[in-house]
């Protein structure tokens, strides 16, 4: 019998709430030093930004096609994207955004860790660490004892935690992207208007049984890379979690307790600041 403690994502959630409201209405205080997670998602590419105490300032995100499987296929063009979106933040706050984060799927930091570094940099910014994005991600959730799986457009990448502690880290190649390639076979319609499809959360009860098949191949990712481990709770992050019932069908068919807090796709941006905040 598993003993499960299920965690608490009150202060997770109130951090997203906060963040989600600094994109349109930033509050800053200028005395105080600021710093910028950077995540850059398959779909998505999005900056947060924290101050010394934690607390969300501002924030961007934008659409991109510059990521496949995790990996930067477009050096300028992700390069253009983040230099366009700390330039949003600049202009809304009045303040030039210089420490940053960033974070790669994890065991890959020989193939790209360099490269997402060299984008940040490219942007202005000083990189003070590169994360793994499930254990970025952790730094809100504080999850203990379990796994997080962050998936995202590309990749699915799990951390393995006991007592706090990353014991395991395993990405595998898929995500969102896979959704979409799907809904554009079955649909016969475009990857470009099924991507529109998968982000209207109206219809995700009818695009669920159509994307099943890639749920399931996350579902046998999990189970690979938990065996063996005593892992009694997993939490979802990603822009990819947003799929409704994702968290309650893994949980009926890996029968561990699953759960995702208010917009899994902020987790691991603002993990990646916090990360930052207390490496000051």
């Amino acid at each position: 019998m598993r003993t499960v403690i299920e965690i608490n994502f009150d202060k997770t959630n109130e951090l997203i709430e906060k963040f989600e409201k600094s994109i349109t209405s930033p509050k800053i205080d200028k005395k105080k030093k600021l710093y910028t997670g950077i995540d850059l998602g398959t779909a998505f590419i999005v900056l947060a930004v924290l101050d010394e105490d934690k607390n969300p300032v501002c924030g961007a995100y934008e659409f991109a096609n510059v990521i496949k499987d995790g990996m930067v296929v477009d050096y300028i063009g992700a390069c253009d994207i983040v230099k366009k979106l700390k330039k949003q933040i600049e202009d809304k706050i009045g303040v030039e955004l210089f420490d940053a984060g960033v974070a790669i799927p994890p065991n890959t930091e020989s193939l790209d860790g360099g490269v997402v570094k060299n984008v940040a940099e490219s942007a202005g910014f000083n990189v003070v660490d590169v994360f793994d994005e499930p254990t970025a991600a952790n730094k809100i959730l504080n999850l203990r004892d379990g796994a997080v799986v962050d998936i995202g457009g590309g990749t699915t990448g799990i951390s393995i935690l006991k007592e706090g502690k990353v014991t395991k880290v395993v990405d595998e190649a898929t995500g969102g992207t896979h959704f979409s390639l799907v809904l554009s076979g079955a649909n016969k319609i475009s990857f470009e208007e099924a991507e529109l499809l998968k982000r209207d959360f109206k219809k995700h009860s009818e695009i669920f049984p159509i994307v099943k098949p890639v749920v399931d191949k996350i579902i046998s990712i999990i189970n690979k890379a938990i065996e063996g481990s005593e892992v009694n709770e997993i939490i979802l992050v990603g822009g990819s979690a947003l799929l409704n019932n994702i968290e309650n069908y893994i949980e009926d068919n890996i029968k561990i307790k699953t759960l995702k807090p208010k917009n899994p796709m902020f987790v691991t941006p603002l993990g990646i600041a916090m990360g930052i905040v207390e490496k000051r």
